[in-house]
Order: structure tokens, then sequence, then C-alpha cells
């Protein structure tokens, strides 16, 4: 997981929490934990919406392709063609099925929009500048239910320094 180190100047990623889902050498792939928005979900997804992880609203997932989205779940048991897993516990589910044939194995459902994309390398030389911390995800934060104040949660459990920075204010000249 990515944590935005203060204060990241790119507004899109400020104060931000990035899941990766894919880093290799060709460029980096992941989803903004901690901005949800106002949006309802499309009308194709609105059978999904009573099975989506309270706040039950779309995610910013990041200023890649705004058409993309992505769906992360957790489930019960594999789903044949329909589930891509990410981590232990955690997979991208296809939102193109009758959610009804798959809503009992669904325990946690978020949907973002767009996506956080870095070409072959940008991704490295942004971690060697020091604008991100690479921290260890835990499956609670892809489903938070307070995400707004994700970023100083993940930053509090580290403990030591780390913990210390999630107490930054939110303006540094304000210090």
């Amino acid at each position: 997981m990515l944590v935005a180190t203060p204060p990241l100047t790119d507004p899109h990623f400020d104060r931000t929490v990035v899941y990766m889902l894919e880093h290799t050498s060709d460029g980096a792939v992941g989803v903004v934990l901690n901005r949800p928005t106002d949006e309802d979900a499309p009308g194709e997804l609105y059978a999904w919406t009573d099975h989506m992880s309270p706040p039950a609203t779309l995610f910013y997932g990041g200023p890649v392709d705004a058409s993309a989205l992505i769906a992360l779940a957790r489930l019960t048991g594999a789903l044949d063609g329909s589930w891509s897993q990410v981590a232990e516990g955690l997979g991208s589910i296809d939102l193109m099925l009758d959610p009804y044939e798959v809503a009992q194995r669904v325990h946690a459902l978020r949907v973002f929009r767009g996506y956080s994309g870095w070409g072959a390398q940008q991704l490295d030389d942004e971690l060697s500048e020091g604008a991100w911390m690479i921290l260890d995800a835990e499956l609670t934060d892809v489903f938070c239910t307070t995400p707004a104040g994700l970023w100083r949660t993940v930053l509090r459990r580290q403990g030591g320094r780390l913990a210390w920075v999630a107490n930054a204010p939110d303006d540094l000249s304000a210090n």
C-alpha cells in the first residue's frame, strides 16, 4: 500500500492511501482507498448497491480513465471466471455479473471510478523522491467505514515517527 507523504503537491494524491493492484517494470496500478464521492452507482450497477460496503458510494480510484469501474470484494469461495484474486481474501469481481448469482458469497464490496496509474519507472522515481511511504495493508483498510480518517489511521498504527506524522496539520505553514 502507498501512503502519501505530506505535503504531496499533486491534488489527486494529497494525503491518500493507495492500494496497489500491480507493480511491474511496465508500470503500476492501484486505487485510492480514502476518497469517497457523492456519486451514486451508475444505472447498470444499481443492483450492486445493496452489496456495497458503507459508505455505499463510488470511490475516486484515481485520475486515470474515469470511465473505468474497478470493484474489490471479499468473498467466500472462488468464482470461476468472474473473480481475480489480488491478495489473500481480496479480489476484483466482474461487475457485469448478476449480483444475485454471487451475493451470498460477497462479504464486502467497494467500487472505484478510475484508477491510479504510473508508467514504467514513474512510481519508482516518486518513491526515491520520498513522495510515498510503502506500508503493509490490512484487509479492513480496503473496506474502511471511515475513509476520510484512513490516512491518519494507517500512520498511527505504524508507531514511532510515522505515528507522529499522522498529526501533521493539513496546512504545514500553520505549524
